[in-house]
Formats: C-alpha cells, structure tokens, sequence
C-alpha cells in the first residue's frame, strides 16, 4: 500500500538519486539499434544473396531487439497462408516449411490486413487475434508485426518474438520499421530482378525460334535453287544456281548453330566452318574436302557468317577451277589462331594452278569478287602462295 501524506493524497515513491531515467538507460541499445540499421543498409546495398539478406536481417534485428526470436514471413496468396522464409531461434524444421494463417486471426496477418504495425506485450491478454500454435509452442509472450511492402504488392511481414516479461516500445517499433523498410527496398529488387530474367529468358526463347524460322526458310530456298539446278537444262545455268544454293546452305547452318548454343551474339569459327565443308563435302563429289579446325576461336556471329562465305567461294573455285575434269582432288581447309588478336584461314588444293598473271583484285569472277569485298569488309588481307602441285588462298583477320 502507497504511503500517504496528512490530506490522504497517495506518495509516489522517488526513484534512488543514482538511479538514471529509463531514456538514459535505454540510450546504449538505441545506438546499437542505429548502427545495426547502417549495417543492414550496407548489406543490402552490398547486393547479398536474396535469402541470405533475409537470413542476416533476421538475426540482426533481434540482436537490436534483444529479442530470442525473429522472423521473415512471406505472404502466399494462393494459400493465404504466411511462410516462415528466414528466422532466427526456431526449432529445427520450422524455417523454410512452417507457416501461419494470412488472415486477421494472427498477429501477422492482422498487420498484413489492417496495413498498421501491431505490438502486442501480452499475446496472452489479446482480444484482437489469437496467439498461433508455432508462438504457442516456443512460449512466445509478446511479439511486434510490421509489412515487408516494397513498390508493389505487400511481400509479407516481419516480426519480432520474445518469452521475456519486458515491453516493446514505440522506439522498438520504430527500428523495426526502419529494417523492415531496408527489406523493403531489397525485396523490390530482387523483384525487378526476376522479372527481367523472365523478359530475359522470354525474349532469347522467341530469338531462338525466329532463328529456327529463319533457318527452315532458308532451306527451303536452298531446295528450291537445287531443284530449279536439276531441271533447267543448262549447265552454265545450273553451275550458278548450285553455287548460289551454297551461298544460302551456309547461312542457314549459321542460324541452326548459332541458336543451339547460348550466346547468340558470338560463334565458334572453328566448329561453324567445320560444318560448311561437311555440306560442301557432299556436293563436290568430284572432291575430298579435309578440315583441320581450331575450336574456340569465338567471334562476332556477322563475322563468323562472312568469313564461313569467304570459305564456301574459295572450296568452289578450288573445286571447279583447280580440278576441272578429275576426280579425287584434295582440298584442305585450316582455320587457327594466328598470333594474339588475328586467325588464320587457309584453303589449299593440289591441282592446275592458277593462269599467268592472275590478279585477285582485278578478277571479274562472281566468286573472287565475293571473296574480295567479304576480305575488306573485315579488315582482313588475303595472301596467294603457290605451291608444286596447287595454290594456297591465306585469309588473315583480326578477332
């Protein structure tokens, strides 16, 4: 019983002199409360793994808290349900799998409904919702809810346990709030994140298929140059359409390569040419086609198509020039890195040789003229070398 003076009026009992006030006492945990806030900020800004950021804001805020208990709940609507997806102090088992109701019977859904903070020093006492079965059986006496919102849609709640008598207070609440809103902000962009990788992912999907269109057109235009080669009845005509046929088969190869990989930006020379002698294999009958390619020399995919067509002319005239009238003629293909920054393609024949006085810059052939202003239009330079028997075309490009 309160003593009381002579009118009756109750005493309040003075504190002891020595005894600081309860703002000065608690003024070391509201410093550390600041710092660990500074933390989290760093950390999140630091760009942490998304579920080990939820792990470490968990942790932090109960140390700030002086709390046993904390948890990051994510809201799934589907389920209406709350899952705990990052915690600290639970027993094992329940982070990652436990969840609680989404609806205004908990003390987290009743946050997520409402849109306010909710502290609750006697869950026991509660009126409001009732206490769930995971605070339940942790002993859990008070608990303090704020919403995990971000720019969109509300991701859920964080929310801070403990099983002490103490009291959370509006400077608790207002720490909270602080790391719930760095959360925040972290959510949106891992947010941000996900849906440009499914933009991402939809958009190199719908190239992949526009590629594969492409290359199915192409080859259908290479049929028909073949079959319009088969039946026109002239054999000067149907050397050009054969050519021509060519000319499109390698484009085409380019495309069902270059979408069969990951980067579509850049090709491996070496495996992309290695594929256009294959298909030249077969239509130089009178030929034998061998190829000595260096793998992983990547570069641009318009470059690698420019240089596979640079090939492709120097295979046919080797083919219809250097071994006119016989059968079993060599050609041999060499595509190999030539230094630090260039590569070295080289297309050699054992036949005829080439006529006195040739001059590749002033060859009126379609195909020399393709080779030439391919050449030029990547930097490259072409060197002729004889040799007893045949000729060697060197092309020399930078990367």
């Amino acid at each position: 019983m309160c003593p009381s003076n002579d009118g009756g009026a109750p005493v309040v009992e003075a504190k002891p002199a020595g005894d600081p006030p309860d703002s000065l006492r608690a003024l070391p945990q509201r410093i550390r409360q600041q710092e660990i806030l500074a933390e989290l900020g760093v950390i999140a800004l630091q760009g942490a793994d998304f579920d080990k950021l939820l792990a470490e804001a968990a942790r932090l805020t109960a140390e700030a808290l002086r709390a046993e208990f904390c948890k990051v709940l994510e809201h799934v609507p589907s389920e209406n349900r709350l899952l705990v997806r990052a915690g600290v102090g639970w027993d094992e088992g329940v982070v990652g799998k436990a969840s609680i109701g989404a609806d205004l019977a908990s003390p987290a859904g009743f946050a997520l409904r409402t849109g306010k903070p909710v502290i609750s020093n006697h869950l026991e006492n509660e009126e409001r919702f009732r206490t769930p079965e995971i605070l339940a059986e942790h002993g859990i006496h008070r608990a303090m809810n704020v919403i995990l919102q971000g720019d969109g849609r509300p991701f859920g709640v964080l929310e801070v346990d403990s099983r002490s008598e103490d009291e959370f207070v509006e400077a608790d609440l207002a720490f909270l709030q602080g790391a719930a809103n760095i959360l925040g902000m972290a959510i949106e962009r891992e947010r941000h994140g996900r849906n440009l990788e499914a933009a991402l992912e939809r958009h190199y999907v719908l190239l992949k298929e526009m590629g594969h269109r492409v290359k199915n057109s192409l080859m259908i235009v290479t049929s028909m140059l073949q079959l319009q080669a088969r039946d026109i009845g002239d054999p000067t005509l149907t050397l050009h359409l054969e050519e021509a046929a060519h000319r499109v088969l390698a484009v085409a190869r380019a495309h069902d390569q270059l979408f069969q990989g990951a980067d579509i930006e850049r090709m491996d020379l070496g495996k992309y040419v290695e594929g256009i002698c294959k298909d030249l294999d077969d239509s130089v009958a009178h030929c034998v086609i061998q190829t000595e390619a260096q793998y992983e020399i990547e570069i641009s995919t318009d470059r690698a198509i420019s240089a596979a067509l640079v090939v492709n002319e120097l295979i046919a005239n080797a083919a219809k020039h250097a071994y006119r009238g016989t059968t079993g003629g060599k050609i041999r293909v060499t595509i190999a890195g030539a230094g630090k920054d260039k590569l070295s393609i080289s297309v050699r024949d054992e036949g005829a040789g080439l006529p006195p006085g040739f001059d590749l810059a002033s060859s009126k052939g379609l195909g020399m003229r393709i080779i030439t202003s391919f050449v030029e239009q990547l930097n490259g330079t072409v060197e002729i070398r004889p040799h007893k028997p045949g000729t060697e075309f060197v092309v020399i490009l930078p990367r």
